[in-house]
């Protein structure tokens, strides 16, 4: 029976993640605390996803929750990997149905290093579906130290497509020997 929910859940997690590009993560990344609007820049690609069902700590009967591990392989303007984990909540009824994630990306954009956090929400409302993938405040570090923005997810014949919008502060100079 666990593992029919786990299969519930990785189905509604694909249907949820299967919406179009323009209401996933459709806002775009906060102005800076100065007050400056530094310009965002996309990153573009594909990405794999390998989601591994998880032991929950407590179930009751009728118990609909599920758990996942994501591990997602990023190709493109983002080379990276990132390692998190879904908590998801089905419903008795057809097309209704819950998600969050965390995830830690870590790779590089461009020719900036780091990591930084992905905080997913996906809800299904009877079928209408809301998926929103921000970047956690003050979650980049090293070279993508004050990254801000929004991840939008499409998936077309298959293939896994990232838009992250994002923004960073200017680069700090280097260091010339």
């Amino acid at each position: 029976m666990h593992r029919f929910k786990c299969n519930a859940c990785v189905l509604f997690v694909t249907l949820l993640l299967g919406v179009a590009h323009s209401s996933v993560g459709a806002a775009e990344p906060p102005n800076s605390p100065a007050g400056e609007s530094p310009m965002t820049v996309h990153a573009t690609g594909t990405f794999e996803v390998n989601l591994v069902p998880l032991q929950l700590d407590q179930s009751t009967d009728g118990d609909l929750r599920g758990r996942m591990s994501i591990n997602k392989t990023f190709q493109g303007d983002l080379e990276a990997t990132s390692v998190g984990e879904m908590l998801t909540a089905m419903t008795a009824t057809t097309g209704s149905a819950a998600y969050a994630a965390i995830e830690r990306v870590t790779g590089t954009i461009g020719s900036r290093r780091g990591s930084f956090a992905l905080q997913h929400t996906g809800i299904m409302d009877r079928g209408a579906r809301d998926l929103r993938v921000t970047i956690v405040p003050d979650s980049g570090t090293d070279d993508l130290t004050g990254i801000a923005g929004t991840l939008a997810i499409t998936i077309a014949d298959g293939t896994h497509s990232y838009d992250l919008a994002y923004t960073l502060p200017d680069a700090p100079a280097s260091n010339a020997d």
